[in-house]
């Protein structure tokens, strides 16, 4: 399944899960929450069901899931082509005689003709067959050299831009929080009049809404930095370990006399 489609299925499926909670559960819980706290003249608790009952807040935790799903599929993908750096996929580097030109082709001709589509268009392989059909071309090492870096460099472009969703996301989170900050302010003032004439239960929920949205807000996007930050730390993990196999595995191959 192409990704985009893989991606947007499961935003569709975040916005009628997440929906779906709020409805059955969470509106339901809060409002009762609230009805109850007017027949005592009272303001609602903070309870967890009147924190998240808002839109704002909806939409905040729609979007963290679709951001987790994101970072999840991502990580499981570095995951699924981690054992092929235990794997000798071209020559032995521990062997004290340099690879030939024909070796080499061979080897080219193998990491070409594997047909699983995954393993073929893993970040390790590709970089493998290009610096391999560089070296078939040219024959020369540093060409070899320079087509491993470029491939390495296009890997670390292409992580860096596939993360900018995740970066949006966890900037627009916090903004839907000002939204509801703004929005519940909003209302507190409307509502001035009848706090000066004593009624200040629609001043304190409405302000509670300005709030809790933010706090919903910090808290997811906290979470999704953190998340982030461990995405990337194993995505730069891959570039490195990408370049360090190329170069123990081809390039101290071919530069051997």
């Amino acid at each position: 399944m192409p990704n985009f489609m893989k991606t947007t299925l499961a935003l569709l499926g975040g916005v009628v899960g997440v929906h779906a909670v709020y409805v059955a559960f969470i509106r339901p819980h809060a409002e009762r929450t609230i009805a109850n706290a007017y027949a005592q003249g009272l303001s609602a608790s903070r309870s967890f069901s009147v924190i998240l009952k808002d839109y704002e807040q909806e939409i905040c935790v729609i979007l963290m899931c679709w951001g987790i799903y994101l970072m999840v599929d991502k990580y499981l993908a570095i995951s699924r082509h981690r054992y092929l750096f235990g794997m000798k996929l071209i020559g032995d580097p521990q062997a004290n005689y340099a690879t030939t030109l024909q070796e080499m082709q061979s080897a080219l001709h193998e990491l070409e003709s594997i047909q699983d589509a995954e393993i073929r268009n893993a970040p390790l392989l590709k970089t493998l067959r290009s610096a391999a059909r560089r070296y078939v071309a040219t024959e020369d090492v540093q060409n070899t050299s320079d087509a491993i870096v470029t491939g390495v460099d296009a890997l670390a472009a292409r992580i860096e831009s596939e993360n900018s969703m995740l970066r949006y996301l966890i900037w627009a989170i916090p903004s839907l929080g000002f939204i509801g900050t703004v929005r519940g302010i909003g209302q507190a003032l409307s509502q001035a009049d009848q706090a000066l004439a004593g009624d200040i239960a629609g001043m304190t929920n409405s302000l509670g809404v300005a709030f809790n949205s933010t706090l919903v807000a910090l808290l997811i996007s906290i979470l999704l930095m953190f998340l982030l930050h461990e995405l990337q730390r194993m995505q730069d993990k891959l570039v490195v370990d990408t370049q360090a196999y190329c170069e123990e595995f081809l390039l101290d191959r071919i530069g051997k006399k």
